[in-house]
């Protein structure tokens, strides 16, 4: 209110306008309605005065001179303000009230965002000559790793349709049918706990299919798509050029300890096997005698951190499953300081540093089976990337990773299948049948940076003995369809719920500022 003149700030979908009210009547009204209020408004666009243009607005040349107001709907007291985008707001109450949390600009344009991302992609599929299709949602159970959601049948009381954990049974049947390249911005509900980069419960992904195609064509068609899709929605960062780096599984593992590696972080584990082997550091001696590993992951400049940093390191990497985390640091001046120092020779010291460490550097180690040493030590130098500021956030580096195990070993120590059964290993089924089950390597499976699920090849029958006759019913029509002279064909998932492709889309950082609920409702 500057007297004589009340100013209200009008909000749609478009954006903000000024609104000028000068009718003492109209003052007295437009002064007392609340915030969030749905308003009618009818009024002149006038162009604003020198002096009065605000530049921060996109609509700040032009203002409205009203002539009539009526209150549609007043809003109640607000449970948080929506145009004051520090306020921390708490997860539960921007979920209770979410369609006031969605009028935030943040989240306006998150959502605006994910239906540009999701219509450029459907452009993008049309030109590479896919054609999307619509799966079915309400199927039968079958193993593809996750628990399946249960919806009961009314028709026939007892059973259960499942809902699909991804549509990949159905885009393979649209091959054997002699269609040629599928796409689908496709819904998966699959009831495991929430991660970090999915959603809980539902997410989508972009599904797709190609007949008659080796994994080299599936890579080839799928750069360009994502790199034109990523370099629109990217703004001023950098995005990788094709072809894409391939980095094999167990390399992948080594260096970054994970299968979906930033490889914006500079920081590379490596096997410190040579450096503990014989040694008198009992714990990692012992532990490698037993068949176990041991990781290093180097901490650049960090010999003059205090104590506390360590401490905390080791806290965190107990906190994600390590019994507990060895250090040493090099100082600037060469010496060697470390509880474990005493029981390396000279020789040994001397080996770990010509690893690529220099003075100044610190060195962590992770000891435990190969797979959880690898785990930890990437958790260990993802959070290193990120305290020490090492990670570049101006570029998006694209990868695949290849040679995927086709089984892994369990919590539980059960050999189960490392994605899903309907895969051609490397070597066809002679692989399985003639190396150690835990070697069989998948024909290649696949992740863009942290996109993307799997990438298959399958060229004819392929059933496991090993399959127990359960599991084999479970998928009895998929055999079926592969037994009656199947196509080659080969496909790709990458998730559009995943944290990197959105945030690579939304230039955000956490997973929640996503819509919680169906998107596509």
């Amino acid at each position: 209110d500057h007297g004589g003149l009340l100013f209200l700030d009008i909000r749609d979908h478009y954006g903000v306008v000024q609104v000028v009210v000068s009718n003492a009547d109209q003052i007295e009204t437009a002064s007392k309605i609340k915030l969030e209020s749905i308003l009618l408004i009818e009024g002149v666009v006038v162009k604003r005065v020198e002096g009065t243009i605000n530049s921060e607005l996109k609509t700040g040349e032009i203002e409205i001179k009203l002539s009539d107001l009526k209150i549609e709907n007043e809003a109640e007291t607000l449970p948080f303000v929506i145009n004051n985008p520090s306020e921390q707001i708490g997860e539960e109450v921007r979920l209770e009230y979410r369609f006031l949390d969605l009028r935030r600009e943040k989240m306006h344009q998150n959502i605006i965002l994910r239906c540009n991302v999701i219509s450029e992609v459907r452009r993008l599929m049309n030109e590479a000559g896919f054609m999307e299709f619509q799966t079915p949602i309400l199927t039968a159970s079958s193993p593809e790793g996750a628990r399946d959601f249960l919806v009961p049948s009314r028709v026939h009381p007892g059973k259960f349709y499942a809902l699909p954990q991804a549509p990949q049974q159905f885009k393979q049947l649209l091959m054997v049918s002699g269609f040629d390249r599928y796409f689908q911005i496709a819904p998966c509900f699959r009831d495991e706990d929430a991660r970090a980069d999915r959603s809980p419960g539902e997410f989508y992904q972009l599904d797709i299919e190609m007949a008659y195609v080796t994994q080299e064509e599936v890579f080839n068609t799928m750069e360009p798509i994502l790199y034109n899709l990523f370099k629109k929605f990217a703004g001023a960062k950098e995005v990788s050029s094709f072809p894409f780096e391939r980095i094999q599984y167990d390399t992948a593992m080594l260096k970054y300890g994970s299968d979906k590696p930033d490889l914006r972080n500079p920081i590379i584990n490596f096997d410190a096997r040579e450096v503990f082997e014989g040694s008198d550091f009992a714990t990692f001696a012992n532990a490698l005698k037993e068949g176990k590993a041991v990781r290093a992951i180097p901490a650049p400049k960090c010999a003059t951190q205090s104590r506390k940093f360590f401490d905390d390191y080791i806290a965190f990497a107990k906190e994600n499953g390590a019994g507990g985390l060895a250090y040493i640091i090099f100082e600037e001046n060469g010496e060697v300081k470390s509880p474990i120092a005493k029981f390396l020779s000279a020789e040994r010291i001397a080996l770990l540093k010509s690893k690529g460490l220099q003075n100044g550097d610190a060195v962590f180690f992770a000891c435990d089976s190969e797979l959880k040493a690898s785990k930890i030590a990437g958790a260990v130098r993802t959070k290193l990337g990120k305290d020490l500021g090492l990670i570049d956030g101006n570029i998006f580096k694209f990868c695949w990773i290849v040679d995927f195990p086709f089984y892994e070993e369990n919590d539980e120590g059960k050999i189960e299948f490392s994605h899903n059964p309907f895969s051609m290993p490397q070597g066809g089924l002679d692989a399985l049948l003639l190396s150690d089950i835990e070697k069989a390597i998948n024909i290649q499976i696949d992740k863009v940076e942290k996109e993307g699920e799997k990438s298959r090849i399958t060229y004819r029958l392929t059933i496991d003995p090993r399959l127990s006759d359960e599991k084999a019913r479970e998928i009895n029509h998929y055999f079926d369809s592969i037994s009656n002279s199947s196509s080659v064909f080969d496909g790709i998932d990458p998730s559009e719920e995943n944290q990197d492709i959105k945030i690579t889309m939304g230039l955000r950082n956490k997973l929640r500022e996503k819509f919680k609920v169906n998107p596509l409702s």
